[in-house]
């Protein structure tokens, strides 16, 4: 895993200082580093690793993923790092054209990021000892890799906003067409013979099933992070690439928090709407799933520019790429969320080769902690905040050192 110094680009941490984009003949004006987009990436990081630590299945509702259709707190969690991944393209492309890089280089450099993503997230799904005719080839890194190239490349193609607005609403669009109308062989077609989420039944389950063996699919029938459950998950980062392109046109900090917030309740509105007909399914990634968590994501991002950037909340008298104390235990995870994610992903195996008098350390944690908290979920509450504890003590050296992973 190479690593560089504060003075490199570090994964999709960093929003660049003074970012100018250069096309043939437009320049950009500079904008002001905004630390609300880190912190909201530090707190991204922060939950992922909480809800991904909730043993048993005791936790609390908003601390599991929805069984199938609905929608929870976690399930909020990925489509945020994925909106801000699309977010942050915008920003280290402008970093790197400002500093001369041609896009033949940048595709390249983008090419690279993305393979060495996958390789992270099959290292994720084999640690520490998984035989390669069970490995689980799709996950999330897998995903974000998938979704970063794609956009990644669609702004070194173009470089205005309208393109990526109908790049995504055509997948949207397309890929509840094809959930709608499609025949799922052996089954029907939706709506008619069986429902539009049939948890089974579904085109999505369909094709994961034609390209892979069951023991390859996280849930055996199917797989939350499939194949064409990725075409509306693109939406998703393009909702980030807009969203950054916003935030570096000239208008104030509280106009772009105004406009974001618009956005984020538009599209609230509309994956509501479109729930009606086409049901919230974060395992399905459905149209009305991206459109809902996209505008969460939208608000959150708009809340946070508000308070950090344009009210300036704890930063009277600091420079403007200057952080306050009470910002840093986010930006701990937030200036190296791939660090950060690697680390609590590969935790749990390593400690689960503990043993212990109840197996293993995890598990005697987990009752030791069920034993002394009474309380339906709390017990689980307390043992996930002790994992996002134990994996910013790991990465807490490495934010000081200004040491970050970078792919």
């Amino acid at each position: 895993m190479p690593v560089n110094a504060a003075t490199a680009d570090p994964d999709f941490a960093r929003t660049p200082d003074s970012d100018i984009v250069r096309t043939a003949t437009v320049e950009a004006p500079r904008t002001e580093r905004l630390l609300s987009v880190d912190l909201l990436r530090g707190l991204t990081i922060a939950v992922m690793i909480l809800v991904n630590n909730q043993p048993g299945n005791k936790g609390f509702f908003e601390l599991r993923h929805a069984q199938w259709n609905g929608f929870t707190l976690t399930d909020l969690v990925f489509p945020t790092f994925l909106f801000l991944v699309g977010l942050s393209v915008v920003l280290s492309m402008a970093a790197r054209l400002a500093k001369g890089a041609s896009r033949r280089t940048l595709f390249l450099h983008t090419l690279r990021r993305s393979a060495i993503l996958v390789f992270f997230g099959l290292i994720v799904n084999t640690f520490p000892f998984q035989h390669l005719d069970s490995i689980r080839f799709y996950g999330v890194l897998q995903r974000t890799a998938i979704c970063y190239l794609i956009v990644g490349t669609l702004c070194l193609l173009r470089s205005g906003w309208k393109d990526k607005a109908v790049i995504a609403i055509a997948c949207l669009i397309s890929y509840w067409l094809l959930m709608r109308y499609v025949p799922v062989p052996g089954c029907g077609i939706p709506t008619h013979e069986i429902p539009i989420n049939d948890p089974n039944c579904n085109l999505t389950s369909y094709i994961d099933r034609a390209i892979f063996a069951p023991q390859h699919l996280y849930q055996r029938v199917r797989d939350p992070e499939g194949l064409l459950s990725t075409l509306p998950a693109i939406s998703t980062a393009l909702y980030g690439v807009l969203a950054g392109m916003w935030l570096r046109t000239k208008r104030s900090n509280a106009c772009k928090a105004a406009g974001i917030a618009v956005a984020g309740v538009v599209l609230v509105s509309s994956g509501l709407l479109w729930s009606i007909v086409f049901p919230l399914n974060k395992k399905l990634w459905t149209s009305s799933f991206s459109l809902l968590a996209g505008g969460l994501s939208l608000l959150l991002l708009a809340a946070s520019v508000y308070i950090i950037d344009a009210k300036r909340w704890g930063r009277s008298g600091l420079a403007a790429n200057e952080a306050p104390a009470i910002y840093k235990p986010l930006m701990v995870f937030g200036t190296n969320s791939i660090l950060a994610y690697m680390v609590s992903e590969l935790l749990p195996p390593i400690f689960s080769q503990v043993k212990s008098a109840d197996g293993n350390i995890l598990r005697t944690l987990h009752y030791k902690l069920d034993w002394l908290i009474p309380g339906h979920g709390w017990p689980e509450l307390c043992y996930g905040l002790i994992a996002v504890l134990v994996t910013w003590l790991i990465v807490l050296p490495f934010y000081r050192k200004r040491i970050f992973l970078r792919v």
